[in-house]
């Protein structure tokens, strides 16, 4: 592709770091750029602990064990994520309810709340769904293309029935709440645990690679445990629980500490970049930028095209055929997760909106490296198609 939609800018420290490591030979699951990165990151996040690992789903896997979900326990879920905090739950052998998306293709709050409210009932300290019977023992709120999800009204509902709250903030490195109650919090940080990603494609990337934080000490001992093959004594290799090979290696860390060194730079650029594309979509008929919470300060991290066929005169599969023949990478809104073929027997709850957000939505090309030249071809076309 002449124009990516989302690829690494590496333009700092990360061959002098990587460098260090290779002459060192520090290049494995230990070393100093370990215990850089989750400093790092707790600082930059304001938050007390931080544990790395190999990537988002293994922290998500991680964070949802410490939440005591049990095999036949239920986990609310949004229809409109990638699919890796759907398949997790599934690992636990727990079963997945699918919530819709509101205006910014998060987990709708409203819904989620009239949906504990109306079909669950509290019972010993416990929910329990209705309907299936099954206890429902966590949330996994996706904020969804660097929106932060709208946490506040969700927060102490579940806390008073003992749902616990999983924030996957893959996709929202250096989103922070700017009203209300949560004015100040990284996104990740203002539920039960927060699991962050850095694929290549993230606004910060280590290659792969994950990171769990939470502000309970008890909790981060745990998850690092886990991670680390539920070593007990690891002179004589005892293990008294069942642990995973999740850990993190010195050279991914070392690539995340140059990374997060320049990520205010790369979310002023991620801003910029979306107000030239905002000013210059406004124009065409039928076209719209997707909109950002203004409950939050965005990382920006994909721009939503928002499609209206009639007004355009083109649908959205047309626009991304146009675009591939002109060497331009796009993607649609991920297929509803509530529809693919291993979750269509599982509970959706009033999935209305979500359909149409999906068949009126394509993400433009938003890399960090994004030219004005590159910009201004994408809107070429779109003007002339």
């Amino acid at each position: 592709m002449t124009i990516p939609l989302s690829v690494p800018h590496l333009s700092g420290n990360e061959w002098k770091y990587i460098k260090e490591c290779l002459d060192t030979e520090w290049v494995s699951s230990v070393g100093k750029y370990v215990d850089r990165f989750e400093k790092d990151i707790r600082e930059y996040v304001g938050i007390r602990y931080s544990v790395a690992c190999m990537n988002g789903t293994a922290a998500l896997q991680i964070a949802l064990s410490m939440a005591g979900v049990n095999p036949d326990d239920e986990v609310i879920v949004p229809t409109i994520t990638f699919i890796a905090p759907v398949n997790v739950v599934r690992y636990l052998g727990a079963e997945p309810v699918f919530m819709d998306c509101d205006l910014y293709y998060n987990l709708d709050a409203e819904k989620t709340l009239d949906f504990i409210e109306k079909e669950t009932v509290f019972q010993n300290g416990r929910v329990f769904n209705r309907k299936s019977g099954r206890r429902v023992a966590a949330i996994i709120p996706v904020h969804v293309f660097g929106n932060a999800v709208n946490l506040e009204p969700l927060l102490e509902p579940c806390k008073k029935r003992g749902i616990k709250v999983i924030e996957d903030a893959a996709e929202s490195m250096g989103t922070r709440y700017s009203k209300g109650k949560l004015a100040g919090k990284h996104t990740g940080t203002a539920g039960d645990i927060g699991c962050y990603s850095f694929n290549g494609n993230k606004i910060i990337t280590t290659g792969g690679g994950g990171v769990l934080v939470t502000g309970d000490e008890t909790m981060a001992d745990k998850m690092r445990y886990l991670t680390n093959q539920a070593k007990d004594d690891p002179v004589r290799y005892i293990h008294n629980e069942i642990g995973y090979n999740f850990r993190m290696t010195n050279l991914q860390a070392a690539l995340g500490v140059a990374q997060l060194e320049e990520l205010p730079k790369f979310l002023e650029i991620k801003k910029k970049n979306f107000r030239y594309y905002q000013k210059n979509i406004e124009k065409i008929p039928g076209l719209h930028l997707g909109e950002v919470p203004d409950y939050a300060d965005n990382n920006h991290w994909m721009y939503t095209l928002q499609i209206d066929p009639v007004l355009y005169g083109h649908n959205r599969e047309e626009l991304m055929f146009v675009f591939s023949e002109n060497g331009i990478q796009t993607r649609p809104v991920w297929y509803l997760n509530h529809l693919q073929r291993p979750y269509k027997n599982c509970l959706a709850y009033r999935v209305e909106r979500a359909p149409r957000m999906l068949e009126t939505t394509l993400n433009i090309p938003c890399s960090v490296n994004l030219t004005q030249e590159n910009m201004d071809e994408v809107l070429r076309i779109l003007k002339n198609v």
